[in-house]
This record gives C-alpha cells, sequence and structure tokens, in this order.
C-alpha cells in the first residue's frame, strides 16, 4: 500500500520532467535522477516511519500544551478562590474594625460622662471640704477675737481698777476671791 502510494506520488509530481524532452527513464537524465532521489528519500522517511514518529511528537506536544493549559485553568481557578476568600477575609476584618471602633466610641463616651460625673462628685466634697475649712477658720477667728476681747477687757478693767482702787480695797477684794474659791473647793 505504501509503495503504491508513494508510486503514484512521485508520478504525479514526475509529471512536469516528462516535458524536458528526450528520454525521461536515462540515469543521463537529471529529472529522471531527481526524481530516483526523491522517491527513495520518500521511501527512507516512510520505512524509518518518520512521519508517525513526527505525529507521535507533534501529540506529545499537543498532550503538553493541553496539561499545561489545564494546570494553568487549576491555577486560575485556586488563586481566583483565594482572592475571593482574601476578598472575604479583608471584608470581615473591615467589618470588625468597624465594630471596634464603634465600640471604643462608645466606650470612650461612657468613660468620658463617668468621667464627667466623678469630677463633679470630687468638686462637690472639695466644696463641701472648703466650706468646713471656712467655718471652721471662721469660729477660731471669733473664738480668737472673743479671747483677744477678753483679755483686751480684763487689760482695760485692770487699768481701770488699778486707777480707781486703793490698796485696801484691793486686799479685801482679794480676800474675799479666796474665801469663794475656798468655799467652792470644800
Amino acid at each position: 500500500m505504501r509503495l503504491t502510494f508513494s508510486a503514484l506520488i512521485a508520478g504525479l509530481v514526475a509529471s512536469p520532467a516528462f516535458a524536458a524532452g528526450d528520454v525521461f527513464f536515462s540515469l543521463k537524465n537529471t529529472d529522471f535522477i531527481v526524481l530516483l532521489a526523491f522517491i527513495l528519500f520518500i521511501g527512507v522517511l516512510f520505512y524509518f516511519k518518520v512521519p508517525s514518529l513526527l505525529s507521535g511528537m507533534l501529540d506529545k506536544r499537543a498532550d503538553g500544551i493541553k496539561s499545561e493549559l489545564d494546570e494553568a485553568r487549576a491555577l486560575r481557578e485556586e488563586a481566583q478562590t483565594l482572592l475571593a476568600s482574601y476578598e472575604r477575609k479583608q471584608q470581615e476584618v473591615k467589618d470588625q474594625a468597624d465594630r471596634i471602633v464603634t465600640a471604643a466610641k462608645a466606650e470612650a463616651t461612657e468613660a468620658a460622662d463617668q468621667a464627667r460625673a466623678d469630677l463633679e462628685k470630687s468638686i462637690e466634697r472639695r466644696l463641701a471640704a472648703a466650706e468646713e475649712q471656712i467655718g471652721s477658720a471662721q469660729a477660731a477667728a471669733v473664738k480668737e477675737v472673743r479671747d483677744q476681747a477678753i483679755v483686751i477687757a480684763v487689760a482695760a478693767a485692770k487699768d481701770v481698777i488699778a486707777k480707781k482702787m486703793t490698796a485696801a480695797e484691793g486686799n479685801a477684794l482679794i480676800a474675799s476671791a479666796i474665801a469663794d474659791v475656798d468655799s467652792k473647793l470644800h
């Protein structure tokens, strides 16, 4: 079958060689020699199964390309899955960050309100302590003024009594005071 096919191809290819002139089937005709070499070359190619080797190599190459394409598709799908996963995680983290910020603002507001209330209580306590200190200082000042007034009154009375009283009246007054003290003590 191969030989018939080869001969048919050689015959079709050699038809322009018939136009060369004289006797075609002579070893002196270069066209005939070229035709024989070509047929021999084609025969050697078929004998060593070069077309099947070439088709096998092309099939291997096609299979390799197909497997690389399949692998590339799989990698692309995996990358898209990872991308979607990371986008979901990013959205979750963003939502969590928003919740944390909202909670922090609420805590800060609550802490500010608590600090304000604590400050008001502290101010009230300090005002009460200051009023108490003022009352205490006022009472101490009043007592000091009274004590000073008594000292001044006693000094003034002493001066007045010393100027108006005689020695005999003073001795009688001292004796009377001693008697009063002695009666109150016993």
